[in-house]
């Protein structure tokens, strides 16, 4: 497993105060070896949950009935920000947490900059009528507090989303970080929260808790002063938060399938396959962790696969990988435990440990044909292993597909020329994302015209969030007056 060197991760923070120093927006510091604490000391980052809340609630106060203008001003500055240190972000992220790759971060970071929706994401919610006895006018309202709880696969890119989100919603919001991300999430609120202010909105908009643990998470669910919380983790983090007794919006884990039946474009497939099952090294919960595909085709599409740079693990090797890539194995048509040493690593780092060697720039995905009751199908692994099962045609494969995705409500996608069977699938697996002929990553619009969302709110029903699931709806009734016909 990477182990996380502090020296490299305080010379990146280094770098970002550097550059904030040479901006002018950021004092000399007499205290370099603490470079990590220069840039978030004051700016909005807290010691407790207590002092957090407080100095949001007031900062929300004031933007609750902020100009929508200033709201705009603030998310282009937010943007603006974002691109400015993505690359630092971004490497910060991978050393850190030691998930993924940088080149994917930077890609999602900057996806997650250039088409989050800003306020105008609130338009198509406003609402009048006009009639005989006066008018009607439905206006989204701020929540106020949000208490935001992020993980450690996506923290800087889910930060920004969520807060351009938050924001343009008229909240504040307080983040506890998945504290293998803590130092990442902290810095991208801080450099937030400079760009809130500098655009003329209130400091501590956006706060979070300087030594985020399940306890602050804890604390940060059941305080008085938070009235919404949005959850994005795993089944644990998303269980506990359903049962603060508050209005909760969460987004929790996929298991997504693929399915490639015998008119797909087996070429074009295998490319969005191998795009979206590598992609970061599969630690996002949309990305594609298994594939399901008509007999008559399974040859072909491995084949193209191995083309795109897949590495296909022979059946002599299997069981050793296995036994690499999990901790427990629960048996067949189970979730299986996964060894979190593997998690978000290089295929190549996981098929080293198991004796094969591989240019990890040129192999970034490693497929394995497994039956369909193997334990690595059903569970999600958030690795660059793929799975893949062979069935008799495309309605055993959709309904293999739907028991794979377990009613999560998270995300699937389907190769297919017939219109019939894609219609099929998407109305059966009823998922928050369904992506036809593409990767997964198009459905957070990339590659795609979708907006984009880091949020994907299955167990809640709101599926991928913007700014305006975060308001209230109001409705104003004006009497018998203020019509102009």
């Amino acid at each position: 497993m990477t182990q996380v060197n502090e020296s490299h991760v305080r010379e990146l923070v280094a770098q970002v105060v550097q550059r904030l120093q040479s901006d002018g927006t950021l004092p000399p510091s007499s205290a370099p070896a603490a470079a990590s604490r220069v840039l978030i000391s004051g700016e909005g980052v807290f010691g407790s949950v207590e002092r957090a809340v407080e100095a949001t609630r007031h900062a929300q106060a004031a933007w609750g009935v902020a100009s929508l203008d200033l709201r705009h001003r603030a998310v282009a500055a937010i943007r603006a920000t974002g691109h400015r240190y993505a690359e630092e972000l971004c490497r910060l992220a991978v050393r850190e947490t030691g998930l993924g790759r940088f080149d994917d971060k930077l890609e999602k970071l900057r996806l997650v900059l250039d088409k989050t929706p800003g306020p105008e994401d609130l338009d198509s919610r406003r609402r009048v009528w006009s009639g005989d006895h006066g008018l009607v006018l439905i206006e989204m309202a701020p929540y106020g507090v949000i208490g935001a709880i992020t993980p450690t696969t996506n923290p800087a890119d889910t930060v920004f989303n969520n807060a351009i989100s938050f924001i343009s919603a008229g909240n504040g919001a307080i983040f506890n970080a998945h504290p293998s991300a803590r130092q990442v999430s902290n810095l991208s609120v801080s450099l937030i929260n400079r760009a809130i202010r500098e655009a003329g909105g209130p400091e501590n908009l956006i706060t979070g808790i300087d030594e985020p643990t399940i306890e602050t998470a804890g604390a940060l669910m059941t305080a008085k002063g938070v009235d919404l919380l949005v959850v994005t983790g795993g089944p644990h983090v998303v269980r506990a938060a359903l049962q603060s007794r508050k209005k909760v919006i969460a987004g929790g884990p996929g298991n997504p399938p693929v399915v490639v039946d015998e008119t797909a474009n087996i070429e074009k497939a295998a490319r969005a396959i191998y795009k979206g099952a590598s992609f970061d090294n599969n630690v996002i919960c949309t990305l594609e962790k298994e594939c399901v595909v008509v007999a008559s085709v399974a040859d072909r599409l491995k084949e193209e696969l191995r083309r795109c740079g897949a590495y296909e693990v022979p059946q002599s090797m299997q069981e050793k990988l296995f036994a690499h890539i999990f901790s427990k194995d629960n048996g067949p048509g189970k979730e299986a435990l996964v060894n979190k040493a593997c998690v978000g690593k290089n295929a190549s780092e996981i098929l080293a440990a198991i004796g094969v060697q591989v240019d990890p720039d040129k192999c970034r995905l490693a497929i394995v044909e497994v039956n369909r009751n193997h334990p690595l199908l059903w569970t999600e692994q958030l690795m660059p292993v793929f799975p893949i099962t062979r069935v008799r045609d495309v309605d055993e494969a959709i309904e293999l597909a739907i028991e794979l995705e377990g009613g999560r409500g998270h995300t699937a996608c389907m190769h297919s020329r017939n219109i019939d069977k894609l219609s099929k699938m998407a109305r059966l697996i009823n998922t928050a994302i369904f992506v036809k002929n593409g990767p997964s990553i198009a459905g957070l619009g990339a590659g795609s015209d979708a907006p984009t969302a880091w949020t994907i709110a299955g167990p809640t029903g709101e599926g991928c969030t913007s700014a305006r699931n975060f308001t209230k709806e109001r409705r104003c009734v004006l009497t018998d007056a203020f019509r102009i016909v």
